[in-house]
């Protein structure tokens, strides 16, 4: 229950800052969707936090440490992003990953993957990508 409650706090706090941020990276951002969940196909999905635009989303993964696997898992899920939630068939959809801290190594492949990286500090969050950074579109 512990971990549960500590997810939903980070996912707070990012979602806090997520219009923001992606602003800030010319993604202008209309709304955003907390915890979708559903089944396709009987494939059980969820995606923490999509930030969407008239073209556009951001489908975040929220962690509280993230790891190599959950990168891994991720990116995988978002391929199906547009299985899952038909409705988006038409728009541009780019991945990013939220945490407190990460393991071995977690924040580079992310950014190798082609995933916006936020890490949440404090009392706020801040993408960490280096300057010039390009995000993957899936």
């Amino acid at each position: 229950m512990f971990t549960s409650q500590w997810g939903k706090l980070v996912e707070s706090l990012v979602e806090g800052d997520l219009i923001k941020l992606l602003k800030e990276r010319e993604i202008q951002v209309e709304s955003i969707v907390p915890r979708r969940k559903g089944n396709k196909a009987g494939q059980n999905y969820e995606f923490d936090l999509i930030a969407i635009n008239g073209a556009e989303l951001v489908i975040v993964e929220v962690k509280t440490t993230l790891r190599p696997q959950d990168i891994t898992d991720f990116h995988e899920k978002l391929w199906k992003a547009k299985t899952f939630m038909p409705e988006y068939h038409d728009k541009i959809i780019f991945g990013a990953v939220a945490f407190i801290t990460a393991d071995g190594g977690s924040e580079r492949m992310a950014q190798n993957q082609g995933l916006f990286v936020i890490k949440a500090t404090g009392s706020s969050s801040a993408i960490v990508n280096e300057p010039g950074f390009k995000p993957k579109a899936f």
